[in-house]
């Protein structure tokens, strides 16, 4: 896993609000992770988030149609929960958002299946239990993604315009832009993705993905990070509802069962 990056990448992340990292894995931790996301998606057939309190199901509508989506997958796969809280990359998390700790909010298998829909500009941030300038996101492409099968494009510098304020991924690609019309004047970037790159964003930098094209699936691993001291903001989202009973407005998101630790600090 290569976590050490340069002085120069990290303030390009911050200036940009994502970074591309080419040969973030190894070829034989590309397989090795690959498969074990598999393994967990397969074992959770229907149901899109593991544990016994939540029971999202997937359907039939246009999202169930943008990606086949499974969440919190370390806490069935002791391979993806050793790459998803590696320390290493908890540090290197840090680094480039600026935090002295990260807690993981959620990991994502995203597998855009055989022409699958194109996912709409949005912000991933707005979604969660928790609002901050500095949550990040890795986004590891585990097959080559495309041009032609979905590789991810991102908004440069649109996490200095964002607020809170978001839209769903539908239909209406753009629709974000009747929100934020300013990031319509920005050119998009697409980032094509060997299997094993990976790419860091910003939890309000604005990005979206083209359909899949292909007879092949863009699988794709994502882990979610929280910075220290994050605190509830109302929102459910992937909170367990025992869990969310105990909360209320402005109380610390710190349950190590939920919320693990990845790095509690960086050096100076």
């Amino acid at each position: 896993m290569r976590t050490e990056l340069s002085a120069a990448d990290i303030a390009r992340y911050q200036n940009e609000g994502f970074l591309h990292v080419p040969g973030f894995l190894t070829g034989e931790e590309t397989v090795e992770l690959k498969a074990a996301v598999l393994e967990a998606v397969a074992a959770l057939g229907s149901r899109r988030i593991s544990g016994d309190e939540l029971a999202w199901e997937s359907g039939e509508g246009y999202y169930d149609h943008v990606f086949t989506q499974r969440l919190n997958l370390w806490r069935l796969s002791a391979t993806v929960k050793r790459y998803m809280l590696d320390p290493h990359l908890g540090r290197l998390v840090c680094r480039l958002a600026g935090t002295r700790g990260m807690r993981v909010w959620h990991d994502q298998a995203l597998i855009k299946e055989p022409f699958g829909n194109p996912t709409a500009w949005h912000l991933d941030n707005p979604y969660w239990s928790f609002h901050s300038r500095q949550a990040i996101s890795i986004w590891i492409a585990l097959e080559d993604a495309t041009l032609m099968n979905g590789c991810l494009w991102f908004m440069p510098g649109s996490h200095k315009l964002a607020r809170y304020d978001n839209v769903g991924i539908g239909e209406d690609l753009a629709g974000l832009f009747k929100v934020y019309p300013d990031m319509a004047q920005i050119d998009p970037v697409p980032v094509p993705m060997k299997a094993g790159d990976c790419s860091f964003h910003n939890g309000l930098t604005a990005h979206g993905a083209g359909a899949n094209m292909t007879r092949g699936r863009r699988i794709a691993m994502t882990c979610a990070y929280m910075p220290q001291g994050s605190t509830f903001n109302g929102t459910t989202n992937v909170l367990p509802p025992s869990y969310l009973k105990t909360l209320k407005v402005g109380d610390m998101l710190d349950n190590e069962a939920v919320n693990p630790w990845v790095a509690q600090e960086v050096s100076a």
